[in-house]
């Protein structure tokens, strides 16, 4: 599906979609807890039923309405099939260790895009718990079993869902179970977040200050009721339609998230953007952009909407923290620099950076790569400029399957073709 972008003025108000990582998280700790647990306004995108559906496989009971979802864990059995993952990294490398806690073990895999990403250390990390996994033809083998417990160490800085993996399960080990980052640990708020629902969940964990050390002893999760706030990675493309293009509220935020996106707030009053804070909403007044230098290692799904902004702002703007986002559902700094090369941007490309002289970008065919934050970046461009077209534009629905739904609403001029 093609989107067609004409230059639109934004104006209105919308509601965050819920979080995606919270959600997936929830879901995980429902399903080790023994009873009935409740998740209030949950995310249903496609990764998110990508992990409510391997955790159907292995026997959780998921029932899904509007506006919750009952979930019955503790108990898993043998899929009958393949646990197929889709494009959800989180749901892959989750499950992964939780697939150590399944009688008979499992086979996971995925699709296109996710099977290129890198599963490693996990499998190295859980083979140090005892836990035998291996990966053979793009597929992910866990034989099941039980969880010995001991010391695990991993590197920090390829993803934090490895680690947030090991934290999961660590709690239904046999014997206290003690992680050991050998690398400091990159999107830390990650890591707080995963540790934040399971401690709602009932699972105490004793950390170091620096998110390099953890300790767990035995203990079980408890099913409780938790509902999930707004995400603020899906609000960013909201909030840079306010800066560029007129004036959008967006409600359903908590501003002392622990989300790592959180940070927008921060980027764009450093860029020089008119914004409001009220105790659950943000709204952006369309601004004088100025350019910017920001580290975005602990934000990294940030960095196509900074770059598009940075295209409309006075100055050169630079980046840094990015490498990691090379590995991602594309490489986004090559998919960043392709984008704004066609609308007339220069960009210089470093390995872990990126420097954006902003100007007068122009309309131009954006090619998406598949990629929802690409996607999703480029139609904020598109609006402040007028005559783009985005390619396979349906990619949203990974984490957003409403988005063109709200950009329309907000004054958003784009015809969907296809």
């Amino acid at each position: 599906m093609k989107a067609l972008i004409k230059k639109s003025g934004m104006h209105g108000e919308a509601a965050a979609p819920a979080s995606k990582s919270y959600t997936i998280r929830a879901l995980m700790c429902a399903a080790l807890a023994n009873g009935e647990s409740h998740i209030l306004n949950p995310l249903t995108a496609d990764d998110t039923e990508a992990a409510a559906g391997v955790l159907s496989q292995i026997g959780v009971s998921i029932i899904k309405d509007k506006d919750c979802w009952r979930i019955l864990g503790g108990s898993f059995h043998q899929p009958k099939a393949d646990l197929f993952c889709r494009d959800s990294a989180a749901t892959l490398r989750f499950m992964t260790a939780i697939a150590s806690l399944v009688p008979g073990g499992c086979r996971l895999t995925a699709g296109d895009s996710l099977s290129k990403r890198p599963i490693e250390p996990l499998p190295s990390a859980l083979a140090q718990l005892g836990i035998k996994c291996s990966v053979e033809n793009n597929a992910v083998i866990v034989q099941g079993g039980c969880v010995n417990g001991g010391t695990v160490e991993l590197p920090g800085d390829i993803s934090s869902q490895f680690v947030s993996a090991l934290l999961f399960i660590a709690p239904m080990a046999k014997d206290n179970v003690f992680i050991i980052l050998t690398t400091p640990p990159r999107s830390k708020p990650y890591l707080e977040m995963t540790l934040e629902c399971m401690q709602q969940f009932g699972i105490d964990s004793g950390v170091s200050n620096d998110l390099a050390m953890f300790g767990l002893m035995p203990q079980q999760y408890k099913p409780i009721e938790y509902t999930v706030e707004g995400d603020w990675s899906s609000a960013s493309y909201l909030l840079a339609l306010g800066a560029a293009c007129g004036k959008v509220k967006v409600n359903n935020l908590k501003t002392d998230s622990l989300q790592g996106d959180r940070i927008m707030l921060n980027l764009l009053q450093q860029m020089g953007a008119n914004i409001e804070l009220k105790e659950d909403s943000v709204t952006a007044h369309k601004s004088n952009l100025k350019a910017i230098t920001a580290d975005l290692a602990d934000c990294i799904d940030l960095l196509p909407t900074m770059a598009v902004l940075a295209a409309l702002a006075e100055g050169e703007s630079r980046f840094s923290g990015i490498s990691r986002a090379r590995i991602k559902e594309c490489d986004r700094v090559m998919a960043v620099k392709d984008g704004l090369n066609r609308m007339g941007i220069e960009v210089i490309e470093e390995e872990d950076s990126i420097t954006i002289s902003g100007g007068s970008p122009s309309g131009a065919a954006i090619d998406s790569f598949n990629d929802h934050r690409i996607a999703m970046a480029f139609s904020v461009l598109g609006a402040a400029v007028g005559d783009t077209v985005i390619n396979n534009a349906e990619c949203v629905s990974k984490t957003y399957p409403g988005y063109w739904d709200v950009f329309q609403n907000l004054g958003g001029e784009v015809k969907l073709d296809g």
